[in-house]
């Protein structure tokens, strides 16, 4: 098979950046920071896979603001200060040929929760946590104390954070800016009739309901410079009954083209516990097919994607422009290196590793 015969190892044009690759580094969360400091091991995670080959690497969920952390470990880009280290983070990813992306996040009503190995439950004010904020005093889990519903003011804050965000993402190197609207998070909560009972204008029709993810992509887009690339990370489903679907996603999908977003990147659910979720290969693949030929809008594939084979299947037949891989990079950093060989692509090894490349 010549170069580039198959579509996962095609180079992809977005804007003024080039990605040498069809496979990205999904955003995971490492729950590894402190303050919101990224460190060595951000460094060595995320540079290990630039290493490996991924054409294009999105840190975790990065907080805008300390109440949009997830948990106490959560990633962080609300000052300044958070900007050295990220720096010294990209450079390294774009030595190695990788595009280096950012998530901009705030956890909305799923904030202020212990990491995932330490249970996850809420951590309540009087033990270091803080007050979660929401469109609506409506708790993700029955038992969790209300978020707060937020404001006005509140509201025009979130808008800022994100806007500021930008400005330190840019700074820090990134070249890819996505932002997270999806899984439960405050974006979502807005988008969501289940979790949005709002009277006013950011409550109510799809149009209210969509009101504060347009104007954090306008505040983004202001300051992220127009040559470069910008993603938003959507739930296409909540999976639950009288909540976002798919339909209302087609729709978000045209206006964020319209507002100059270029890529939807299509994941589900989140937004409320215990629902029936029906996990299986590729299950979240239709969601991207049906975004990009109803929106005209370019879509990243997400979820259980393990094989070259299986992502080669999505690219050729239009179902996605872009691969995201999570799980599978975590296991195993190398993959687009095994996938170049399984597939017969030809690709560039970091020359500290020549010897080990497989021979005919």
């Amino acid at each position: 098979m010549t170069e580039n015969s198959n579509r996962l190892f095609r180079p992809l044009k977005i804007r003024s950046i080039e990605l040498k690759n069809r496979i990205g580094v999904s955003p995971m969360c490492m729950y590894s920071s402190e303050d919101g400091f990224a460190n060595n091991w951000h460094l060595v995670h995320l540079g290990t896979r630039a290493v490996g080959g991924a054409g294009l690497i999105i840190s975790e969920a990065t907080a805008v603001s300390p109440e949009g952390r997830i948990s106490p470990g959560d990633l962080g880009i609300w000052k300044d200060e958070h900007v050295e280290k990220l720096k010294e983070i990209t450079a390294f990813l774009e030595e190695q040929g990788s595009v280096p992306g950012i998530q901009l996040a705030h956890a909305g009503r799923k904030a202020s929760t212990l990491r995932p190995w330490e249970g996850g439950a809420v951590v309540n004010e009087n033990e270091g946590g803080w007050q979660p904020v929401a469109p609506s005093a409506i708790s993700f889990y029955e038992d969790h104390t209300a978020p707060l519903s937020l404001d006005d003011i509140g509201i025009k804050k979130v808008i800022s954070d994100f806007r500021k965000a930008a400005k330190r993402a840019k700074r820090a190197g990134f070249k890819v800016v996505e932002i997270h609207a999806a899984h439960g998070y405050l974006l979502h909560e807005f988008l969501s009739p289940l979790s949005n009972k709002r009277k006013d204008s950011y409550g109510g029709s799809f149009e209210n309901r969509s009101r504060l993810l347009l104007e954090v992509v306008n505040a983004v887009r202001e300051e992220w410079p127009e040559e470069l690339p910008l993603f938003v990370r959507i739930s296409a489903t909540d999976w639950a009954e009288g909540g976002w679907n798919l339909e209302e996603a087609v729709e978000l999908s045209k206006l964020l083209l319209k507002n100059e977003v270029d890529l939807i990147d299509c994941s589900s659910g989140g937004l409320v516990p215990k629902v029936n979720i029906p996990v299986q290969k590729k299950y979240q693949v239709p969601f991207s097919e049906e975004i990009k030929r109803k929106s005209g809008i370019m879509t990243a594939a997400v979820g259980l994607i393990t094989t070259a084979k299986e992502a080669e299947e999505v690219l050729e037949q239009e179902q996605a422009d872009l691969i995201f891989l999570g799980r599978e990079l975590l296991r195993n950093p190398y993959f687009p290196f095994q996938a170049a060989q399984e597939l017969g692509a030809e690709v560039s090894w970091p020359k500290q590793y020549l010897r080990s490349r497989p021979r005919e």
